[in-house]
């Protein structure tokens, strides 16, 4: 019961029936405090339309935005939201709007607001909000506002989209320049993109090639020139541009470290190779000189054997360590040559005197002179070699028998082989060899003083002199010798207490100070001197001992070393792969001439087999590579040829016959290098077929670009026929058309400043023409006006009689005029017989003011068109009438003859007037028409 009691009681805006409070809610005032409570508690209400209903009463914008994020779907509650928030219904002030707008996210919405907003800041606010490009293409087509139209075509960006609002945009030639600018700039940046693209590619390219390229004079000036073409780039370059960049910088930095490297390792290689030679030079005058004293000694004895013997072997090992690591001239080698001959020929004679010695002393001590004749014969002694003392008294006891009966030939040949042989003691003497000179001496003076004749004293006289000398020499050398020794003792002897000098410099003074001791040879010797010497010898040898063990054990890791390198290269050899690459295998070939002359010294025993063995090997691999580079010199011919076939195929298209000649030097590129000798020539030829490739494809684009040029002279010819044409009559829009049409078959025009240039003129040129068609057509409306005014005053006077209640009269207007008029005005007087028809008569006060209005706005739209002044009582209408443009404007732009015609059009169906109303308007109807009509053909 109470609850009946409280449904009876109740106020109606809290009925149980959503249409019961609907219809309360029509009553409420929010002006009243206690009603605006009822509106608010409306406001919460659970039905989606009384809730709409009160906040549309409560004119609470900000809670309406709050609740239409829940109804987004319904058409009432957009359509509310929009009108107050474009500013058409509601109080809602400017500020309070853009404030709200700037939380909106629903493009629908905020395209409405854009489109229907009172105000150009709000339109701009709402503008903001959208990203579409759809969206801003319709605003920018669309919008009544050219400020917005202009400022969302300034918002796209997209390139898609650019064409889309150009093709669309018609109404507003600002809109269309912003897309053709922007576009314009898209393309430019789009080809300065790919120009900077295309030369960071073409630098890379020709970085990698460089990178890949062997060192050569000119190779650091290159990669700096690459580097600063790369650093003038405007447009940074992508990660894996940069990362192709650092590797090949980085490869080209490793050629050149590795050609300054080459280049230190090849000075220190010719600086030990000269120490090599000097040391050869050195080894070789010892021997020499040892040899030559051997010619020249007074007797040749056992110790004076073996002293060759031992310094022939030093020679051989030192001969040895040097020829691995560098090989010696031709004439060291023939040097060498001759001193081992000489060295074998006083061995074998050696040998050949041991074997008669014995029978040699038994011969002389039983005066056997038959047999001492055969044993000499049979040991062959070299008359340039001195003879051991033995045989020298053998030789004098057959030469005192043969004196006995002299003979006058063989005294002149010995007199002149004793004037050589003083020849030869004068030379050494000259050239300072004590040794030699003194062994000479001692056995050329008992056989000189033992010459008789008197041929021989101008020989005594001359011997005696050079005997002078060579006292004189030794008591010089003396002089000299004796301090040097003193020095040499004194030096050896620091260093055996020097403690702190590496093994390997200590070794290499030793051996210097024991060379400069030997080559004193017997001057100024002395027995505590010798001793000394001795002594600091034999100290430096034991504490050399270790070392020495250790660079033993080191030439035995070299060997091992070598013979695993030798094993590797055999491997590789044995089964070589089918397409090696020949400069990977002369990278091999040098690598391991480098690790052969790393892995140095080794045993002297087993150097030279060894090396032979390593000899072999280098040969069989210059054998492959020899081979390989003639398997890819006869591949680069073949690929030469095909070059010289696309050249003269001519059913192939020139872009195929291009990209297979670029794949073509790709390959060359690829592929290893033909032998040296046919390497150039190969790429010379090569590259001259290539070149007439490319020189077909530049006379294509000469071709083409002549076809371009062409193409723009016509389009200049049309042009200037079109500059020079000028329309007369509204007709001629169809000229227009046919000049368009013959512009469209010459596009796509090629995109170079000229062309651009000449679009930019025929656009103005056709903005011109359309405008001079334009005034045509508004001149050729007014002339139809005129020509209907017959028909404009028939209608007056049935209006007339209409009004007076007479009879309706049908005006027909084939009575009236015998000329065709528009669509429009033929439907215009159609519409002004309905409505004399369906007036209801008599017409009251309400009838006459809204017809006088009807015609006041129509001159008020007359003149805005004409001269877009009105007088200061037509304010109001000028006002509504440019939001009534600006609406239609939104939904579907109208050309200004369009709009001309509409407006007339409207005034013919006007009515019925009074003759009163019409004498009222139609003076400035006429005034308007005539300033129209020499406005427009000015």
């Amino acid at each position: 019961m109470h609850g009946l009691l409280r449904r009876l009681f109740a106020p109606r805006w809290q009925h149980p029936d959503p249409q019961v409070r609907k219809q309360a809610l029509t009553r409420l005032d929010p002006t009243h405090p206690e009603q605006r409570e009822a509106l608010q508690a409306l406001a919460r209400d659970h039905d989606a339309s009384i809730r709409l209903d009160a906040l549309l009463a409560l004119d609470d914008l900000k809670a309406l935005v709050e609740a239409y994020a829940e109804h987004r779907e319904q058409q009432a509650w957009f359509d509310a939201v929009c009108q107050r928030l474009s500013g058409t219904q509601g109080g809602t002030d400017l500020h309070q709007r853009l404030a709200l707008i700037e939380h909106l996210d629903e493009p629908r919405l905020l395209n409405a607001i854009a489109l229907q907003g009172d105000n150009l800041d709000l339109r701009l606010a709402a503008l903001a909000r959208l990203s579409d490009d759809h969206d801003l293409i319709y605003q920018a087509c669309h919008n009544g506002v050219a400020t917005v139209r202009h400022r969302a075509a300034e918002r796209i960006d997209s390139e898609e989209s650019l064409k889309q609002l150009l093709k669309q945009a018609r109404r507003d030639r600002q809109v269309t320049r912003i897309a053709r600018e922007k576009l314009g700039q898209k393309r430019s940046d789009a080809e300065w993109l790919a120009r900077q693209q295309a030369q960071r590619e073409h630098i890379l390219q020709q970085l990698e090639q460089h990178a890949r390229a062997p060192w050569e004079p000119l190779y650091g000036g290159r990669l700096r020139h690459l580097e600063r073409e790369w650093q003038h780039l405007s447009h940074p370059p992508s990660a894996e541009q940069e990362q192709r960049f650092y590797q090949a910088t980085l490869s080209c930095r490793k050629t050149l470290n590795d050609h300054d490297a080459q280049e230190q390792a090849r000075q220190q290689r010719l600086a030990r190779r000269d120490e090599a030679d000097a040391t050869r030079d050195q080894l070789l005058a010892g021997l020499e000189e040892t040899l030559d004293s051997l010619r020249h000694a007074s007797e040749l004895t056992s110790q004076d054997i073996d002293s060759l013997r031992a310094q022939r072997q030093l020679l051989g090992q030192r001969w040895q360590a040097l020829s691995d690591v560098h090989p010696p001239n031709e004439a060291a080698r023939q040097r060498h040559t001759r001193a081992i001959t000489e060295y074998e020929q006083c061995l074998e004679a050696w040998q050949r005197w041991r074997g008669i010695s014995a029978p040699l002393e038994r011969a002389l001590a039983d005066h056997d002179h038959a047999t001492l004749s055969r044993l000499l014969k049979t040991c062959a002694w070299p008359k340039m070699l001195t003879p051991p003392a033995l045989m020298q008294r053998a030789q004098a006891i057959l030469a005192t028998e043969a004196s006995v009966t002299p003979d006058a030939g063989n005294a002149t040949a010995s007199l002149d082989t004793l004037e050589e042989e003083l020849d030869s003691f004068e030379q050494l003497l000259e050239r300072g060899a004590f040794k030699s000179a003194s062994h000479l001496h001692q056995r050329l003076k008992p056989q000189v003083d033992a010459l008789q004749a008197p041929q021989a004293k101008p020989l005594k006289a001359r011997l005696k002199q050079l005997g002078a000398r060579l006292a004189e020499l030794r008591d010089w050398r003396g002089f000299v010798a004796g301090p040097k020794r003193e020095q040499l003792c004194s030096s050896i002897e620091a260093l055996a207490e020097d403690q702190h000098m590496a093994e390997e410099a200590l070794d290499r003074h030793h051996r210097q100070l024991v060379k400069e001791w030997k080559s004193l040879g017997d001057a100024a010797a002395n027995r505590e001197q010798s001793a000394r010497f001795r002594a600091a010898s034999d100290q430096i040898h034991e504490r050399l001992a270790p070392w020495r063990a250790q660079l033993g054990e080191e030439r035995n890791a070299n060997l091992r070393a070598r013979e695993q390198l030798c094993e590797q290269l055999e491997t590789l050899l044995a089964q070589p792969a089918e397409d090696a690459d020949p400069d990977m295998l002369r990278e091999i070939r040098d690598k391991a001439r480098h690790q052969w002359r790393h892995y140095s010294p080794v045993p002297r025993e087993h150097a030279e087999a060894v090396g032979q063995r390593f000899g072999r090997i280098r040969h069989q691999l210059q054998a492959l590579i020899d081979q390989r580079a003639e398997q890819i010199a006869s591949q680069k011919q073949a690929m030469i040829e095909e070059v010289q076939a696309l050249r003269g195929d001519e059913h192939q298209p020139l872009a195929a016959r291009i990209a297979r000649t670029k794949q073509l030097q790709q390959r060359w590129r690829q592929l290893g290098r033909a032998p040296k000798g046919a390497e150039q020539s190969l790429w010379k030829a090569f590259r001259h077929e290539c070149d007439h490739v490319f020189a077909q494809r530049d006379a294509h684009k000469n071709e083409q670009a002549a076809r371009q040029q062409q193409q723009l002279d016509a389009l200049q010819v049309l042009i200037d026929e079109m500059d020079s044409w000028q329309p007369t009559t509204a007709a001629d829009a169809d000229t227009l058309d046919r000049f368009m049409a013959q512009i469209e078959k010459l596009e796509p025009l090629p995109r170079n400043r000229r062309s651009e240039g000449m679009q930019r003129r025929l656009e103005g040129i056709a903005r011109a023409r359309r405008e001079r068609l334009s005034r045509l057509k508004i001149a050729d409306t007014v002339q139809q006006w005129h020509r209907a005014l017959p028909l404009i005053n028939a209608h007056l006077a049935a209006d007339q009689r209409c009004l007076a209640g007479e009879a309706v009269e049908i005006v027909n207007i084939h009575d009236v005029i015998d000329t065709p008029l528009p669509a429009a005005f033929v439907e215009a007087h159609h519409a002004r017989n309905r409505q004399r028809q369906n007036v209801a008569l008599p017409l009251t006060d309400n009838d006459q003011a809204a017809l006088e209005t009807s015609l006041s706005r129509l001159r008020v739209h007359l003149s805005l068109l004409t001269s877009g002044s009105v007088r200061q009582s037509d304010e109001p209408l000028r006002l509504a009438i440019q939001v009534e443009r600006l609406n239609e404007g939104i939904r579907q732009e109208k050309s200004r003859s369009e709009e001309i015609i509409d407006v007339l059009a409207a005034l013919l169906a006007l009515g019925p007037l009074t003759a009163a109303q019409w004498e009222q308007e139609v003076k400035a109807f006429d005034n308007l028409l005539e300033d129209l009509a020499n406005a427009h053909l000015d």
